[in-house]
């Protein structure tokens, strides 16, 4: 199947068949890993990115925190 490099904003830009992407097993919104080889462009699946959240509240300081929000008085049966 043959397509055209175009140009989308200031970058180059392909559009891939559905068809392709079925038949691949991609998906749209998936996250994907561009590979130069040899003169040729590869697409491959990004790996699974897994995230410890022990790391992730280590990284949590008075500078990218917030105080408390308030959504008003309750309104229902909320639980207080």
């Amino acid at each position: 199947m043959d397509a055209i490099i175009r140009k989308w904003g200031n970058s180059p830009a392909l559009r891939l068949p559905t068809a392709v992407l079925k038949e691949a097993g991609y998906q749209l919104e998936q996250k994907v890993e561009l590979i130069v080889s040899r003169g040729r462009i590869v697409i491959q699946p990004s790996e699974k990115v897994e995230y410890d959240l022990n790391e992730m509240i280590s990284g949590i300081n008075a500078a990218n925190s917030h105080g408390e929000v308030s959504f008003g008085a309750p309104i229902g049966k909320e639980a207080l």
